[in-house]
């Protein structure tokens, strides 16, 4: 997927009764990237791009300063992981990219370990996959705050969180949705029990069956979809069908995704909290954040520009239109007026 991987923004598996499964096979999977990677991740390129501060990194405050910024392997996450690097730069660090790293646990190590000093990341991912809780906490600053207090054990600083929220919705076409005027997945609960044949759902394989994915969501809601009713397949055809064709009314999407837009598509908003919050905030190396306390005053001001709306305009960029993350970080940083070319 573009703006997701597997169950979501990098690691959703697990959300509820698997989440302890999940934080085992993650703890494997790092202690197998240690042992194959010895000294360090060891990839990367310098950042050569011209830029200089705009409305932030006024001064060159991080005038000799060598940062190394990362992502995960997708599209959304590199382009967060590309405007980190861009500010840094036009404050005047010098700037090696390791963006774009496999999976989330090569970038999630890469931070605490020091191989790369900043990236953004997601709160629900942090709570359940890394720090090991079954259950996320509903109220998306709450829960912010209780990783950002429990990662410090870790090494790991969190700046403020963004209202960017890449996490599960249902999307429904425009066209479909202009006959039943769903806003809420408490609508569509009413519309199943109202009318069991109108509610035809497509999913991947594994949301179908999971607790947090649609067999949750039913009991969350108090609904019951029959089982014809519901279609599997991959999730890049669940859009198009959504979109084009009448064999599914409704279909899982990320809140984030670039198609969502690009496909005239509305989403329901999940008015009884059953998802988790996947809110993306920058996570910083504490030893550099200490180092380089300005960091927080160069990316606070663009966490705060950061929407799902954004995010769906600048994946759509990638994931629909095929132009380059780089790129899509660099142009929208300019337009905001954060930096500005050399």
């Amino acid at each position: 997927m573009g703006t997701g991987s597997g169950a979501g923004p990098g690691a959703r598996a697990g959300v509820r009764a698997g989440a302890r499964a999940a934080v085992r096979s993650a703890l494997a999977a790092a202690a197998l990237l240690a042992a194959v990677s010895g000294c360090g991740l060891k990839s990367g390129s310098p950042l050569v791009d011209d830029v200089v501060p705009g409305s932030v990194g006024r001064g060159l405050p991080l005038k000799g300063a060598s940062l190394t910024v990362t992502s995960k392997n997708f599209s959304e996450n590199i382009v967060l992981g590309q405007m980190i690097g861009l500010i840094f730069k036009a404050a005047g660090a010098e700037v090696l990219d390791r963006t774009n790293l496999p999976g989330s646990i090569s970038a999630r190590e890469a931070v605490v370990k020091g191989d790369a000093d900043a990236m953004y990341e997601y709160t629900g991912t942090a709570w359940i996959t890394y720090l090991g809780n079954a259950e996320p906490i509903d109220d998306p600053h709450a829960q912010w705050e209780a990783v950002r207090a429990a990662d410090v054990k870790n090494g790991v600083a969190w700046l403020p969180q963004s209202s960017l929220n890449n996490t599960y919705t249902l999307a429904i076409s425009k066209k479909n949705n202009a006959k039943y005027h769903l806003r809420t997945m408490s609508d569509m609960a009413k519309l199943s029990r109202e009318d069991p044949g109108a509610v035809t759902v497509c999913v991947e394989n594994e949301f179908a069956s999971r607790e947090d994915g649609l067999t949750g969501m039913e009991r969350a809601y108090e609904m019951k979809i029959p089982a014809g009713n519901v279609r599997k397949m991959d999730a890049g055809i669940i859009y198009t069908q959504v979109s084009k064709s009448n064999s599914c009314l409704l279909g899982e999407a990320f809140t984030t995704d670039g198609r969502i837009k690009a496909m005239d598509l509305d989403t329901l908003a999940d008015d009884r909290r059953f998802f988790p919050n996947y809110n993306a905030a920058p996570e910083i190396h504490a030893r550099t954040l200490a180092k380089y306390p300005v960091i927080a005053q160069l990316l606070d001001p663009l966490t705060r520009r950061l929407t799902t709306r954004v995010a769906q305009d600048l994946n759509a960029k990638v994931d629909v239109e095929g132009q380059d993350p780089h790129d899509v970080a660099k142009r929208w940083l300019i337009e905001q007026g954060f930096i500005k070319e050399g």
